[in-house]
C-alpha cells in the first residue's frame, strides 16, 4: 500500500504531501493553446459549442511561423516549462492538455477543466497571427460578460490582476515590449467572445507571447532560450498574483 511518500525519483506528481515553496497549496491550470493533432481534425475542431453567450467552433489549428513552427508546437513547449518552474515553487499544476489526446480539447471543456480543479489561477498560452511589423505581447483579460451559462461577474477583478502582474514581469523576464497593435501600449486586451474566459468560474487571462507572422517576433518565438525566459515571465506573474 502507498505510504503517501514521493517516489525516490521525484517523479510522483500526485502525492506532493511535503510540498513546500512560496506556492505549497496553490493550484494553476495551465492551458496550452490548439493542440498539434488539431489540424488532422477539422471537422471535429470546427464543430460549434456554447460559449455561454454564444457559439463558437470547439478550437482551431493556431497559426505558425513562415517557416512552419506552428503555434501548437510553441504553446505545448513554454506550458511545460512553465509547469516546471511553478512546480519547484510547490504548487500544484495542472495541464488542459499535454499532446496526449487526437485533439482539443474544445475551448467549453478547457474552462471546465480550470473551474473543476478550482484553480487559484488559469493561464493560457497562445501566439498571435497578425501582419508583418506587429510585434510584442499581450494578455487578454475577460470583459463582464452576464448570460446562458456565462457569468464573468466574480473573476474580471481578479483576472486583471493576474494580468497586470503577468504584463509586468514577461517585460521583466523577456525585454519584450507590449504589442504595439493591441492595447494602446498595456500589454492588456479585454475581450467578450472568448469560451474560454467567458465560462471560468476562477480567475483566468490568455498570454499572446508574440506575433508569429512578423519574422523578429518570429526569430524570438522559435529560440529555445527565450521560450525559456517567456516561460519566467509568466510564472513569476503568476507567483506575485497568488503571493500579494
Amino acid at each position: 500500500p502507498s505510504t503517501g511518500a514521493p517516489s525516490p525519483s521525484g517523479t510522483d506528481k500526485d502525492e506532493k504531501p511535503n510540498a513546500t515553496g512560496p506556492l505549497a497549496g496553490k493550484v494553476v491550470v495551465v492551458d496550452p493553446g490548439h493542440n498539434p493533432g488539431n489540424f488532422r481534425h477539422t471537422r471535429e475542431i470546427s464543430k460549434l459549442v456554447n460559449v455561454g453567450t454564444h457559439r463558437k467552433e470547439c478550437d482551431t489549428t493556431g497559426t505558425s511561423t513562415n517557416g512552419g513552427y506552428t503555434e501548437a508546437s510553441f504553446t505545448l513547449d513554454v506550458s511545460r516549462r512553465l509547469r516546471a518552474l511553478l512546480e519547484k515553487q510547490g504548487a500544484t499544476v495542472k495541464l488542459v492538455q499535454n499532446e496526449d489526446r487526437p485533439y482539443g480539447p474544445c475551448v467549453d471543456e478547457r474552462a471546465r477543466i480550470g473551474n473543476e480543479a478550482k484553480a487559484d489561477a488559469v493561464v493560457s498560452v497562445h501566439a498571435d497571427g497578425s501582419a508583418v511589423g506587429n510585434r510584442g505581447f499581450h494578455v487578454i483579460l475577460p470583459a463582464l460578460v452576464k448570460g446562458g451559462a456565462a457569468d464573468t461577474t466574480k473573476i474580471v477583478g481578479p483576472s486583471r490582476e493576474l494580468g497586470t502582474r503577468i504584463a509586468g514581469k514577461f517585460v521583466q523576464a523577456t525585454g519584450s515590449a507590449p504589442s504595439n497593435y493591441v492595447g494602446d501600449g498595456t500589454g492588456l486586451d479585454v475581450r467578450k467572445d472568448l469560451g474560454g474566459l467567458n465560462l471560468s468560474t476562477v480567475p483566468k487571462v490568455f498570454v499572446e507571447c508574440g506575433n508569429m507572422r512578423d519574422p523578429k517576433d518570429a526569430a524570438l518565438l522559435t529560440d529555445e532560450g527565450w521560450r525559456q525566459k517567456a516561460a519566467q515571465g509568466i510564472a513569476d506573474g503568476i507567483g506575485s498574483y497568488l503571493e500579494r
